[in-house]
């Protein structure tokens, strides 16, 4: 389990169990109870603030990580593991949390 890894997750309410994309350094996952993660889901808006994500990340279907829906999910909730961005994909993923978060510095040109 590291981090840019797509996990299957049980997550709290109506989310119920679906693909997560974990976002925590790789450190942390060898202490933390705890690890910061982001939605996978089918409906795209077509925002800045997704990356694109199919079958070559391991995913049956066309679907998007959320950057606007962030949390934190206890790692016993992670149950396993679909599939990986490739290394050259990690930028886009900061580029979304840039925008999910309005930070310039991140957003890129």
């Amino acid at each position: 389990m590291t981090q840019y890894e797509i996990w299957w997750a049980d997550l709290p309410g109506s989310a119920g169990r679906r693909p997560v994309l974990l976002l925590s350094r790789p450190s942390a996952y060898g202490y933390l109870d705890r690890v910061c993660v982001c939605e996978v889901t089918t409906i795209s808006r077509g925002i800045p603030q997704e990356v694109r994500l199919g079958t070559r990340e391991g995913l049956r279907r066309a679907s998007v990580a959320s950057l606007d829906n962030i949390q934190m999910v206890p790692t016993k909730k992670l149950s396993e593991r679909i599939g990986a961005l490739s290394p050259g994909r990690v930028l886009e993923v900061k580029r979304a949390v840039g925008y999910s978060f309005d930070w310039v510095e991140l957003k890129g040109n």
